[in-house]
């Protein structure tokens, strides 16, 4: 699915304008974003949990020279499915 596929379905479902749709995803979008700059976590219970993680320094490889390369630490973004998407998703 594609934001703008995602952003049609949003306006039937709420029975809004397209413009509105795209308008309160991006609004959503920009607040998980910026709660995570800040070092925050958004629970969405039912869904999930977006948070960040930390990454170790490690050492890789590059795979044209086989010469190692330094990998610093970093902060990423992940993502912890709730029970009800595993639930949703999982249907046996």
């Amino acid at each position: 699915m594609t934001k703008n596929e995602l952003i049609e379905q949003m306006a039937a479902g709420a029975g809004i304008t397209k413009a509105s749709a795209k308008a309160a995803l991006d609004t959503a979008l920009n607040a998980i974003t910026n709660c995570l700059a800040e070092g925050g976590k958004v629970q969405l219970p039912g869904f999930g949990t977006f948070e960040t993680r930390q990454r170790a320094a490690r050492t890789g490889m590059n795979p044209q020279t086989k010469k190692p390369v330094a990998i610093p630490a970093a902060t990423v973004p992940a993502f912890k499915a709730g029970k009800g998407l595993k639930d949703s998703v999982d249907k046996k």
